[in-house]
């Protein structure tokens, strides 16, 4: 029972991504090895980015469950380091928008699931009792997936050139977003005493929100470029 419960989590977990893989077109174009250099990319920014927190924002002496809004802004501001790792990714990769955004966000997020999930679901799926927060971490992981290919999209769309500059504000507003969204998710969880069911359909419906925006966004350019007129 217990093996099929960590072969369930680990199917919800990873599948998704392998769906995404080949249903996205990078399969036909041996995108593989550039996912893997995109994972490799978030690992040294991952790395940099725990430096950073590691040299400028020590642990804090406050009391368990209390939450500080300005050092967590701030230490959320590091996730910009992110944008920057997914705009280096995109850079160095030759071919379409689609192309560069899927391969950096797949990479990216296959990346984080590995280094992040895996072992807690070695771990802890393969327990004697059964516990629902190893779904649920499965479930987010495809959260995450979206968020991370949606985030990257952004980040490729801001630096278009030919991107209307009334949308401009919404793209920086959707990257701003998704820096934010741990800090963000604090907040509800601190206010409002969110469950971790609740929580999981929160971050799924801000993911969900930002993502369509994004799709718009990118549709719409497309479009624009596609058009003879």
């Amino acid at each position: 029972m217990t093996l099929f419960h960590f072969l369930n989590c680990l199917a919800l977990a990873y599948v998704p991504y392998v769906i995404v893989y080949k249903t996205s077109g990078l399969a036909e174009y041996s995108a593989f090895w550039k996912c893997i250099q995109a994972g490799a990319i978030y690992l040294f920014t991952q790395l940099c980015k725990m430096l950073i927190l590691a040299t400028f924002f020590p642990m804090s002496e406050n009391p368990v469950g209390a939450l500080e809004v300005v050092p967590e802004f701030l230490k959320s501001t590091v996730d910009l380091a992110d944008l920057v790792g997914l705009h280096f990714v995109m850079s160095n990769i030759a071919g379409k928008g689609q192309l560069k955004f899927m391969i950096a966000g797949l990479g990216w997020a296959t990346a984080e699931l590995i280094m992040t999930r895996f072992l807690p679901l070695w771990v802890g799926a393969r327990g004697i009792e059964f516990d629902w927060k190893y779904m649920q971490m499965s479930f987010e992981s495809n959260v995450s997936l979206v968020h991370h290919i949606a985030t990257a999209a952004l980040v490729w769309l801001y630096s278009r050139n030919d991107l209307n500059k009334s949308l401009v504000p919404v793209v920086v507003s959707l990257l701003a977003l998704s820096c934010y969204r741990p800090l963000i998710v604090e907040i509800l969880v601190y206010a409002f005493g969110l469950g971790s069911w609740t929580l999981l359909l929160a971050k799924t419906f801000f993911t969900g929100s930002i993502g369509v925006v994004a799709l718009q966004i990118y549709l719409s350019l497309s479009q624009a470029v596609n058009s003879p007129y």
